[in-house]
């Protein structure tokens, strides 16, 4: 690998647009972390009507988080659909 290139975490998919899954371990820690932290929020944040706007708005900022990464350490996305022949 040339000094210059970044080791993709996120490879791109084949079909759409957007990341598919990780190709690496530090891939597969942060996509991991993203899932135990939203689970764990809904057991963190008492459940209750009243209550749900805050475990919203906690999926929507570990979601922001986790597209971040992708979009620093994946293929830059665009749409595809299959292989270039």
């Amino acid at each position: 690998m040339r000094k210059n290139e970044k080791k993709i975490w996120f490879p791109a998919m084949e079909y759409g647009i957007g990341w598919g899954l990780p190709v690496t371990w530090q891939g597969w820690v942060v996509l991991l972390a993203y899932l135990i932290l939203t689970v764990s929020g809904a057991f963190l944040i008492e459940p209750s009507p009243v209550l749900i706007i805050p475990y919203i708005i906690y999926v929507f900022l570990l979601t922001v988080i986790l597209l971040f990464i992708c979009w620093k350490k994946g293929e830059k996305p665009k749409f595809r659909w299959g292989k270039k022949s």
